[in-house]
């Protein structure tokens, strides 16, 4: 994996930074240079070892930009990053885990009051001192209380976008071990969970020792927890990475059971003793015949063990995909033979949800076209901001604007290798009204609804009153939330997905790793109510067409099918949907 995470990560703690300290302009540079950088598709540390001048050709990184990320390849770290630091000595991002604080919040925070990490927040506000700053008060004050506990919870997890290339990473690295013989990611992370604890990886192999030695020699260890002769705990870029190995006749058992969840696994067994047999971390065994006082975890006759196909197979059952994994039927399902046929990323064709430099994005209608169809796209929606709530620094496009860009999108795309859509995403207020003008929406191929703001409490009327609306054509990120940094709005999914499958709207899984919206807990009761699901990036920059993968498995915890998804069919049938 390369290292491009690493160093955006670095740039955007550097913004926040220099957005703590009051400094103009030049945060959101860092913050479009670091995400440029994330998405780039190739890798920045051999740019880096290349020169600045290499660097510099990534769009949106200037000279300023491109020496610090090869002082950070060089040394392993940016000196005016490590003295930002000194300066403002904060727990960033724990701090703005709270709704509504945000980096200059924090510098105003730590300037008056001295605060650097969640505690020293909390206590100040119990004890209405932060009230007392001038331009915050006692809603702001009361807010941080109301907020903080989330925060902290929040911060104890890792995105799952964060979390997954590290996993593969260390996947990679232990497969390569002389020792090992088979090797998988397990837990949370095997399961797409939005946010996970910790990377956990399996391992089958006869000389536990050796592969233990080996994983915690892995360049990426910043410190090893603990060792042992078949467990070890590392930590690599600020994630734990638990290492577990076991003998190769185990593995499939194990790997069944330490991709849990605890509610799937609990099922499973009780279903193993209905049969007669025992199933644990290390095979499926029949205890018809074991003495009462016979406890031991292998005794019986093992019958399956060595692949999680077997495990199932073994207790009547089909393989249920790790996504389903979390007991809601779906064990009922793999017994009957009806679990669904899961989407798959090559089902996607296409993305109804992008921005370029017209509003806040980083490239041109041509370069994300472009871009789509090197990824293998048949279509996009260029669906700039329009202007609205929640729309901050004149990001947005207003109704003339957009009619302008219509034209544009329509020269693009007669040049085009893949189908060009006009689009917007308007701004859906607090009372459910579109923030662009129903004539200008009407000459749109697709408009996605989104809110933006005021994004606490019940937002199911709002939400209806958008679904409803004849020009609205996606839902986009529905709830609003921000993983770890804000819940969103309580939606009653079943009511806005009827209300949704009767007006012909679709309901947006956004596939952005932050925000993971519609979660698949929402996306199996809105398909069950008949709702048709779109899968979007989000996208700023051709780079991130690569998150569809996150939206496509979140979607598959939802039990989406191929059929469910908008942007599965083909141009011609998804203009059907956008002109019905």
């Amino acid at each position: 994996m390369s290292r491009n995470a690493e160093v955006a990560t670095r740039l955007e703690e550097f913004a926040d930074l220099l957005d703590a300290k009051g400094v103009e302009y030049k945060p959101r540079a860092y913050r479009r240079a670091a995400e440029n950088i994330r998405d780039h598709p190739g890798d920045i540390e051999g740019l880096a070892a290349e020169g600045e001048e290499s660097v510099g050709e990534i769009e949106g990184v200037g000279d300023a930009i491109s020496a610090k990320v090869v002082e950070y390849f060089q040394t392993g770290e940016i000196e005016e990053l490590t003295e930002l630091r000194e300066e403002l000595p904060v727990d960033m991002a724990a701090l703005t885990a709270v709704e509504g604080v945000g980096p200059k919040t924090v510098g105003s925070l730590y300037e008056t009051l001295g605060i650097t990490t969640l505690d020293e927040l909390e206590a100040a506000a119990e004890a209405g001192e932060i009230q007392d700053i001038k331009g915050f008060g006692a809603k702001t004050e009361q807010n941080i209380l109301d907020n903080v506990e989330f925060a902290r919870e929040a911060h104890a997890r890792t995105l799952l976008g964060k979390a997954r290339p590290y996993g593969e990473q260390a996947k990679a690295y232990v497969t390569e071990i002389d020792a090992v013989e088979t090797c998988a990611l397990g837990g949370s992370l095997r399961r797409w969970r939005p946010t996970i604890g910790d990377v956990d990886v399996l391992v089958g192999s006869e000389n536990g020792a050796a592969v233990v030695e080996a994983f915690t020699d892995w360049p990426e260890v910043e410190g090893v927890i603990e060792a042992g002769e078949t467990k070890a705990s590392v930590r690599a870029g600020g994630l734990r990475v638990d290492l577990r190995v076991v003998v190769p006749e185990e593995f499939g058992a194990a790997l069944q059971y330490f991709t849990g969840s605890k509610d799937h696994n609990v099922v499973v067994r009780n279903r193993a003793i209905e049969r007669d047999l025992k199933v644990n971390e290390y095979g499926v065994f029949d205890v018809s015949a074991v003495d009462d006082g016979e406890d031991h975890q292998r005794a019986g006759e093992r019958i399956a063990g060595e692949t999680e196909e077997g495990v199932y197979e073994a207790l009547g059952m089909a393989w249920v995909p790790p996504e389903l994994r979390e007991n809601r039927g779906e064990v009922g399902a793999a017994v009957d033979g009806d679990l669904p046929e899961l989407l798959t990323e090559d089902d996607v064709r296409g993305d109804l949800h992008t921005h370029t430099e017209w509003s806040d994005g980083g490239t041109t209608i041509e370069e994300m076209a472009a871009g789509a169809a090197a990824f293998g796209h048949d279509y996009i929606a260029v669906t700039d901001h329009a202007t609205g709530p929640g729309m901050v620094g004149g990001v947005g496009v207003d109704d003339e604007t957009l009619r302008e860009q219509i034209a544009a999108v329509e020269a693009v795309a007669a040049d085009a290798d893949i189908d060009v859509f006009s689009g917007v995403e308007a701004n859906i207020a607090e009372d459910g009204g579109i923030s662009v003008a129903d004539d200008v929406l009407a000459e749109l191929d697709v408009v996605v609804a989104s809110p933006h703001a005021a994004l606490s409490g019940d937002g199911t009327d709002r939400l209806v009153a958008a679904a409803e609306h004849p020009e609205v054509d996606i839902i986009g990120h529905p709830t609003g939330r921000y993983l770890n940094r804000r819940s969103g709005l309580d939606v009653d999914i079943e009511r806005l997905a009827s209300a949704a499958a009767e007006a012909g709207t679709a309901l947006e899984v956004n596939a952005s790793p932050a925000r993971l919206d519609l979660s698949g807990n929402a996306v199996k009761p809105a398909i069950e109510a008949g709702a048709t699901v779109a899968i979007d990036t989000d996208a700023h920059s051709p780079g991130s067409f690569g998150q569809v993968t996150y939206g496509v498995h979140t979607a598959r915890r939802g039990w989406a099918e191929a059929g469910d998804v908008l942007n599965t069919r083909s141009p011609d049938d998804l203009r059907e949907f956008l002109d019905g």
